[in-house]
């Protein structure tokens, strides 16, 4: 075991003279808040909420000091919880890392052990950071709509906000579990890449952009996987099949949803809400099972957007938010 008092880095949010401060330093065990489980990270990742908490233009943390990232991919080095034993790979999404708990961007973290995923053996550190959140919550939503009823064959099943990290492995996903799956994105130079990922039908976003004109649209969709939120997710449920169901995720285009209830009452439309930071341990431990099932390698390849330094961070979360980074970006620690 690596000694208590080595030095080791980190990347840590604080506010000096009411300004955010997004700084590499370097800390000792000793700076990290209590835990059952210290873990070696070797890999985190670059999400959407990520990016907010390290630009500041979102207020995701809790308080400062804090280190950000809310996935971690690591090895046990020590526990006081039989449950997690020194020597596995284990992985964290959420939880509350890098929110209301240090997070995954230093070389050392100190969980929970119910917060641990077991590394399935499909699956290595590095891949699990390409999924992490985004391909996790993707797997939960496709999930969610396969408990409700959706099978292949049935129609269109529709993916908004495809370009992004849940959006992406959604669409992969749909297609290997053999659905037509229709991408909707806003950036065409995207539409090879999705069609790589197995889209048959590639939509811009501006058509679903436009608050509906009517209560309920023509039918359209057998499901859907939403990321996006606002006009975009009251298009989807006015234009839902008749008990077709919506796994609603984010919040990218707008946290405010005007809708009216005949969806609900004249199709039988279900909006379910994918939870990916407090889903039960079980039901984590099955989406990554799943994830390394279904999806090839090749798949986490083609999501993978690149592998960044700590000290690239605040850089690459600034170019995620202004809708420069395509798939998944992989955070490094030395």
């Amino acid at each position: 075991m690596t000694d208590p008092e080595t030095p080791f880095s980190a990347l840590v949010l604080d506010r000096r003279d009411g300004e955010l401060v997004a700084e590499q330093r370097l800390l000792t065990q000793a700076d990290l808040p209590p835990g059952e489980v210290l873990v070696r990270v070797s890999a985190s990742s670059i999400n959407y909420k990520d990016a907010l908490a390290v630009t500041g233009r979102g207020r995701i943390v809790s308080g400062y000091p804090i280190v950000p990232g809310i996935d971690l991919a690591g090895t046990v080095v020590a526990s006081t919880n039989t449950d997690a034993r020194p020597g596995e790979a284990v992985v964290v999404c959420g939880r509350g890392i890098g929110e209301t708990h240090w997070g995954g961007y230093a070389v050392y973290a100190r969980v929970q052990a119910e917060w641990l995923i077991r590394l399935p053996a499909a699956m290595d550190l590095h891949r699990a950071m390409v999924a992490g959140t985004a391909g996790y919550t993707a797997m939960l939503a496709v999930m969610t709509l396969e408990e409700q009823g959706l099978r292949p064959g049935a129609g269109d099943v529709v993916v908004t906000g495809a370009s992004g990290g849940v959006g992406s492995f959604a669409v992969a996903l749909l297609s290997r579990l053999g659905h037509r799956v229709v991408a909707v994105t806003g950036r065409a130079e995207t539409r090879d890449y999705l069609a790589r990922l197995g889209a048959t039908e590639v939509l811009d976003r501006g058509e679903l952009a436009a608050a509906p004109g009517r209560p309920m649209l023509s039918a359209r969709w057998v499901g859907a996987v939403d990321s996006v939120g606002g006009t975009t997710l009251a298009n989807l449920l006015a234009s839902m099949d008749r008990h077709a169901s919506v796994a609603a995720c984010g919040l990218a285009g707008g946290a405010d949803l005007t809708t009216t209830v005949f969806p609900f009452i004249l199709r039988g439309v279900n909006l379910m809400g994918i939870d990916s930071n407090y889903a039960s341990r079980r039901r984590r431990q099955l989406a990554f099972e799943r994830l390394a099932e279904e999806l090839p390698a090749e798949a986490f390849t083609q999501i993978e957007a690149g592998t960044v330094s700590l000290e690239a961070v605040p850089e690459r979360c600034a170019a995620l938010l202004d809708g420069l980074v395509r798939g998944r970006l992989v955070v490094a620690l030395p």
